[in-house]
């Protein structure tokens, strides 16, 4: 090759080629964006997007769900009706009975549910892109599924990173017959792994990571929510109402879920753990790691900031009695009262001896 050539060459592959392949990734990566964008636009609303109740029914055979209360539940024929503008929209499927303290048939006359939605035929409907949800039901008293479903809520303001909650008014029919219809409230919860596509995390299964593994931050989140609401019973190291997530910074961001026992949501059968010395589930404790008092003043700043809407989601639910929007109302009072008092942060948070009691069932 002559050096003329040879010097042409080397002038396009230092100058212009780069050139080149700029603009070539320049318009890939808009044509990509482009392509997320329009998917984006397409994407039928999630479930729990919806900013309404649902309606739908569920039949089966009531008797033998209702009674199947063992280790080993048995997988139930159902079908799952719901309107779809002027029509019934009609989706088979399976029930299986579900949880731990609610499925015993003492504590709960109704059970909680999970439901098995068959992938293909989910296909543009409302459930579109579900597959298995947790159906929390009514267990004895209709009121207690709004205030649980309320407290998803209220940690849906405190961040993105928590489970979505769907209110519904559900009707179980029997599919013999032999009952008549009942209608109560219950609340479908997000699954987990749509949590995480949505967050842009992954579960994280691992058992016995300690609290102070955790990210400092979403832990201290996590334990003072915990603590406003009432609640004792959760546990890190043994995923017990706590979800561990990764996001490639830290393998432990936490997110509680499964709120019966709070003493916010004031439920009968809702007992602290005897170790911990409480008379009541309405009376506080504060569980988690003992943090610096910046930390601890970033998460008090978030509740604050939220707090109007705190108030709102029970000063305007009109499902909700007006005795327990007052008492519930006070109990926010006393909260808030404790976390705006610097002494009272200190002597409850960062000096508290109740993080690393170990409750009974969970060793």
């Amino acid at each position: 090759m002559k050096p003329y050539y040879r010097l042409v060459l080397l002038i396009w592959a230092v100058c212009v080629a780069p050139v080149v392949v700029a603009q070539d990734s320049t318009q890939n990566s808009a044509l990509k964006q482009k392509k997320k964008i329009a998917a984006d636009t397409n994407r039928q609303p999630s479930l729990f997007d919806l900013d309404r109740e649902l309606e739908f029914t569920l039949t089966t055979n009531l008797r033998v769900l209702t009674k199947d209360r063992g280790d080993k539940p048995a997988t139930h024929a159902a079908v799952l009706t719901y309107k779809n503008g002027s029509e019934l929209d009609t989706l088979p499927l399976t029930l299986k009975v579900r949880g731990n303290f609610r499925r015993n048939k003492v504590n709960c006359t109704f059970p909680p549910l999970l439901i098995d939605l068959p992938k293909k035929k989910v296909k543009k409907t409302l459930f579109a892109h579900q597959n298995k949800l947790k159906l929390i039901t009514h267990c004895q008293v209709d009121e207690w599924v709004v205030r649980e479903y309320l407290v998803y809520k209220l940690y849906n303001l405190l961040s993105d990173l928590s489970f979505r909650a769907q209110l519904a008014r559900v009707t179980y029919a029997d599919s013999l017959g032999k009952r008549e219809p009942e209608t109560h409230w219950a609340f479908l919860l997000e699954d987990e792994s749509d949590l995480a596509k949505r967050n842009n995390v992954k579960l994280n299964t691992m058992k016995q990571i300690g609290m102070g593994y955790a990210d400092s931050l979403g832990m201290a989140t996590v334990a003072v929510f915990e603590y406003m609401i009432g609640n004792t019973d959760w546990s890190v190291p043994y995923l017990h109402n706590i979800r561990l997530f990764a996001d490639g910074v830290t393998s432990s961001l936490p997110v509680p879920y499964d709120f019966d026992h709070a003493g916010i949501v004031e439920a009968s059968y809702a007992k602290p753990a005897e170790q911990l010395g409480l008379s009541s589930v309405r009376e506080r404790v504060y569980r988690g790691p003992n943090y610096s008092m910046p930390i601890f003043q970033k998460v008090i700043d978030k509740f604050n900031q939220v707090k109007p809407q705190f108030y709102a989601l029970y000063e305007n639910d009109s499902r909700l009695s007006k005795t327990y929007v007052k008492r519930t109302v006070k109990y926010l009072d006393d909260f808030y009262a404790l976390i705006n008092k610097p002494a009272s942060v200190k002597a409850i948070f960062s000096q508290n001896v109740s993080s690393g009691v170990v409750i009974k069932g969970l060793k």
